[in-house]
């Protein structure tokens, strides 16, 4: 029995007991599934529920009476082994072992779609992260945020929802001219101009350009500058797509800030935000009027010289995105950019939009990997492709998700690939690749899912632990992916491999030498395979891959 099941089952008691009359609620006021939770202690049972508590004083009862009720009601459950009313009313809940085995086969049976629910179906989500300018390759707070967005993107479509992930290219303004000026300085050979940028792969690009055009330097200034923007752009444009693609991340749409400016869209959004009432002029220039919801200060949309700015592309793109379908707006910016917060969720105001509802803004806070390749450097920042190559995506985007978005991270970088049980990403996926040797060493004696199942043999203390625990994932997905906290799946993940590990120390799938393979052996393996499922599916949500060996 699941939990989903059991919730059910206290659902149709209270039901019941409102049909009958014992209960005086009116039958809207039944819940359609009543919460259910581990207990911290085993001996308290497989389950506890305090609906009973809940509900008593609206219904003109003790909760105490009502957990009494219903554990009269639960007893004659096919499955439930006994009940008890602890305390005020609290009801502890304890299944026959047949009933808790069969989340083995519930697991195995439904393979990578277990875990996944239904539970924001609905939702249309756009979720913006890294939006790094198209001047630099990704650095180190970019791979923190592509760990931690992608992730939820999965966990979010694990939930339901139906996600587009989005990057936001900031291809427009003057960091992009200085860009253009910095490629063409090392195309010909010289330093970059005052303010530009340094670092070594611009050297890249300016050979990536000078390939496609040999004539760049005979080119006059003005053109040269073009040339050099447009394809410089192109080309680290194109180096960020390989390293996310090496990464694992994958956008659904690129949006060009660009296509803002052309198209007409940002002095459309002024034009919008004017007739909600919520744009003003003054001192030449034209502002937006966030000060009513919640900013500390009216903010500029047009300058005096006729020029917009860089909130006034924020204001265009949030419509564009209102435009395009996406009730529910995901942003996961930059530690420094804490202050976007309110000017975001006041742009989502003046457009008439509830900010507590229609948009989210989630900001990752900085990290620092120590290690001995820290050193490995060029211009003054460490590169997503330093770290991919020093550390791997796995344990980079294991140890990333792990932590909450908004908790500083100091990693130390060889302790993330050390083969320790120390190591949270070893652990977790050390306990999968055994789950494939138990398989393995099951098919070399003879043991086999299909001869047997018999969920009432799994009675082992170890067993009960890892059923209880196979039971939870799905909850923890969508507690994950309604609080926007992959960090959430990785620590599960980690108390599977616990429960697992232990279990293999106590439990044999395969039957000594001289003994025969019986049903025992055999329903192991189906508690064993599902261990394995469930470890795939949660590095999955991670992004983190799920190895045989190691």
């Amino acid at each position: 029995m699941t939990p989903d099941e059991l919730s059910r089952v206290l659902s149709a008691a209270l039901a019941s007991a409102v049909a009958d009359g014992t209960l005086a609620l009116p039958a809207d006021a039944v819940p359609a599934s009543v919460h259910v939770e581990r207990p911290r202690q085993r001996e308290h049972g497989d389950w506890a529920t305090n609906v009973a508590l809940q509900l008593a004083k609206r219904a003109g009862t003790t909760p105490r009476a009502l957990a009494e009720d219903l554990a009269a009601r639960l007893a004659a459950t096919p499955g439930v082994k006994e009940v008890e009313v602890a305390g005020p009313g609290f009801l502890n809940i304890t299944l026959d072992a047949a009933a808790a085995g069969e989340i083995a086969r519930v697991v195995v049976e439904a393979g990578d779609s277990y875990g996944r629910s239904e539970a924001l179906a609905g939702q249309v989500v756009n979720l913006e992260f890294i939006s790094a300018n198209p001047t630099g390759p990704l650095h180190i707070g970019h791979t923190r945020w592509a760990a931690l967005g992608d992730a939820l993107e999965r966990l979010l479509r694990a939930a339901g929802a139906d996600v587009t992930a989005e990057y936001y290219i900031n291809d427009a303004g003057t960091q992009m001219d200085m860009f253009a000026a910095s490629i063409l300085a090392r195309a010909k050979g010289e330093e970059v101009p005052e303010g530009g940028y340094p670092g070594e792969y611009v050297k890249d690009r300016a050979a990536e350009v000078l390939e496609r055009r040999p004539d760049l330097l005979d080119l006059p200034a003005e053109e040269a500058l073009r040339v050099a923007r447009e394809l410089g752009y192109e080309a680290q444009l194109a180096a960020i797509r390989r390293t996310l693609d090496s990464f694992g991340v994958h956008f659904d749409v690129w949006f060009s800030e660009l296509t803002l400016h052309e198209s007409g869209a940002v002095e459309q959004a002024v034009a919008r935000l004017r007739e909600q009432g919520h744009v003003f002029d003054s001192e030449g220039a034209v502002w937006l009027r966030t000060t009513d919801f919640s900013d500390d200060k009216d903010r500029v949309m047009i300058r005096a010289n006729g020029e917009p700015t860089y909130f006034a592309a924020d204001a265009a793109y949030y419509l564009s995105k209102k435009d395009r379908g996406f009730p529910q707006k995901i942003y996961l910016l930059g530690a420094d950019h804490h202050g976007y917060i309110n000017r975001l969720k006041a742009i989502a105001a003046c457009a008439g939009d509830d900010p507590e509802a229609n948009i989210e803004v989630l900001i990752g806070q900085l990290v620092n990997i120590a290690g001995e390749r820290m050193g490995k450097r060029r211009g003054n920042a460490l590169y997503m492709d330093d770290l991919i190559e020093w550390l791997g995506s796995d344990a980079l985007r294991y140890s990333l998700a792990r932590y909450p978005a908004d908790s500083p991270l100091s990693l130390d970088g060889e302790e993330m690939v050390r083969q320790s049980n120390d190591n949270p990403v070893f652990y977790v996926q050390y306990a999968h690749s055994r789950t494939c040797a138990v398989d393995r060493n099951a098919a070399g004696r003879a043991v086999r899912r299909e001869d047997g199942f018999d969920p009432a043999l799994l009675v082992h203390e170890t067993e009960t632990a890892v059923m209880g625990r196979l039971t939870e994932l799905p909850r923890v997905v969508t507690q994950a992916a309604q609080l926007r906290e992959p960090h959430r799946i990785a620590r599960y993940l980690e108390q599977l491999a616990g429960d697992f590990h232990k279990w293999y120390q106590e439990c044999r799938v395969t039957p000594y030498p001289d003994e025969p393979v019986t049903d025992t052996h055999r329903t192991r393996l189906w508690l064993n395979d599902a261990v394995r499922q469930v470890l795939a599916n949660g590095l999955h949500l991670l992004g983190v891959s799920a190895p045989e060996r190691m």
